[in-house]
């Protein structure tokens, strides 16, 4: 029961709310700013709502941090953050079914890609920000398309090189799409969160 204890108190403080806040919003800013503006990776319709779920996760665990111990933001918070793990380990999956469909010469196997969005309850994201929200690429194809008569710098033209043949972890080993990145790190937010609102209901009834 002390792990219990531990992580039950634990999810009572700001830190792993604003963590996991943190790393969402980190990770979209990373996507937009660096991978599609600079490296030149347009991203596709699952990618867009992959940023979304990342998202909604940090809106959750901003929610909870305004007061870790209120019940009201924290069953919230919880609600929203649960939200934007599980959709994302369905867009994350989605997305890796069509790389390797993709990269396998398999035509059939690529599904769930357009140009036009449709994000959850309606929100017209790609209106309202559609730099960051509209689909301009391809699934499965996440290397850089840099238009013509754009004039690399140094530092651009090693990541472009880099980056060629798809985004992967390890680019020279092609260990790692994205979408299996995505998919251990929306996994991984799964499972912590499932044991801290474990652990809190267990103390909180225990109580």
């Amino acid at each position: 029961m002390k792990l219990i204890d531990k992580l039950a108190a634990w999810q009572d403080t700001r830190f792993p709310w604003l963590l996991m806040a943190f790393a969402g919003a980190f990770l979209v800013v990373l996507a937009h700013s660096f991978f599609q503006v600079y490296v030149y990776m347009p991203p596709c319709e699952q990618c867009v709502y992959i940023r979304f779920a990342f998202l909604c996760m940090t809106a959750g665990g901003l929610l909870v941090a305004i007061s870790p111990k209120n019940v009201a933001l924290k069953v919230i918070g919880y609600i929203l953050s649960f939200w934007g793990a599980i959709q994302g380990i369905m867009y994350s999956v989605k997305l890796a079914k069509i790389h390797e469909a993709v990269h396998g010469d398999d035509p059939f196997g690529v599904q769930g890609c357009s140009t036009e969005p449709h994000y959850p309850f309606g929100l017209p994201l790609e209106k309202w920000a559609p730099d960051w929200f509209m689909p301009t690429g391809d699934c499965g194809y996440d290397n850089p398309m840099v238009p013509d008569g754009v004039t690399l710098s140094s530092m651009q033209q090693f990541f472009v090189d880099l980056y060629a043949e798809g985004w992967y972890l390890i680019p020279s080993k092609h260990f790692m799409s994205m979408a299996d990145c995505t998919l251990i790190g929306f996994g991984l937010t799964f499972i912590i969160l499932l044991g801290m609102v474990a652990s809190w209901l267990v103390v909180k009834f225990k109580k």
